[in-house]
């Protein structure tokens, strides 16, 4: 990814080694300095600083109030599956998606200096990440503690000095908190990756015709009648259009099904284009997200 960066003024805000930084280089990350999600900020945007924020619902807004440029906020887990509370924040946010990001996910197993895997009682880590390393924690009788993320997991095993207590987190947490890797990748499964989503105050579209291939996300809502998904999504089909993703949720009435999804396309093409008119007739409600470019790395992870 290349880095975006416009002309707004700076607003302030810490980075992730608690110095100042010029908010027009920052990207906001949910989490404690040594997070997954950091580590996704540092690879799609060396250049910019990554600023770290207590909750997602934060991260949004320092988009929203200029303190950030962009936000990395992860979406989806090739084992965990998705972020369910990211879905909840997208409708009506007043940002758009301008990227997205896929992380190979390794955890360790972070101890105290000195400290023998042997030593470890309890383990503490974001719910995801101990689900993630289940079978490990299984063979070793490891008793799993659950945390806000991982990052902070590791903090607290430092800030705690108890050397029965570890956490499960990367490597990068290691050396920011001043721990021992007891057990490298330790995950259960290979193939533990993430889809992080960049967002952005202002869309940054592909032109349309741009060689690389781009996705289109987009929310919708359809009525609580019969067939009324399958008229909605007819259209996609009819004019060739691949959809790579489809996700569905229910509005907190429960008159709604709400969907999110992902096609492969340019809103200009006309394929799309005609898709999207047949989806704006059947459906109650349609919210554009965003089109960017696909991660070259979706052909290997196919």
């Amino acid at each position: 990814m290349s880095d975006i960066v416009d002309d707004q003024p700076a607003a302030g805000g810490e980075g992730a080694t608690g110095d100042p930084v010029d908010a027009t280089r920052a990207i906001a990350y949910q989490g404690r300095p040594g997070a997954n999600s950091q580590i996704a900020c540092e690879q799609a945007y060396p250049s910019m600083t990554p600023v770290p924020c207590e909750s997602f619902e934060e991260a949004f807004d320092a988009v929203r109030s200029k303190a950030a440029r962009l936000a990395m906020i992860p979406v989806d887990n090739s084992i965990a599956g998705r972020v369910a509370d990211v879905h909840h924040l997208m409708p009506g946010c007043g940002l758009h998606i301008v990227g997205e990001h896929f992380l190979r996910i390794n955890f360790h197993l972070l101890g105290l200096r000195g400290v023998k895997l042997a030593d470890v009682r309890w383990v503490h880590s974001h719910v995801h990440a101990l689900g993630q390393t289940r079978g490990f924690l299984k063979r070793h009788g490891l008793i799993p503690r659950v945390t806000g993320d991982t990052a902070g997991a590791a903090a607290e095993v430092a800030e705690r000095g108890d050397p029965a207590h570890a956490a499960i987190s990367p490597r990068l947490a290691a050396d920011i908190y001043g721990l021992d890797v007891l057990a490298s990748d330790i995950e259960d499964a290979a193939h533990n990756t993430t889809r992080f989503l960049v967002l952005s105050r202002t869309p940054d579209l592909p032109p349309a015709d741009a060689a690389a291939p781009v996705i289109t996300s987009f929310l919708f809502n359809v009525r609580n009648v019969p067939a009324a998904l399958y008229k909605a999504l007819g259209g996609f089909a009819t004019n060739g259009v691949n959809m790579i993703k489809l996700e569905s949720y229910i509005d907190p009435g429960f008159g709604q099904a709400q969907f999110y999804a992902d096609v492969l396309g340019h809103p200009e093409d006309d394929g799309l284009r005609h898709a999207f008119e047949e989806l704006n007739f059947f459906a109650h409600r349609v919210e554009m997200l965003g089109t960017y470019p696909a991660s070259p790395l979706r052909s290997s992870l196919g």
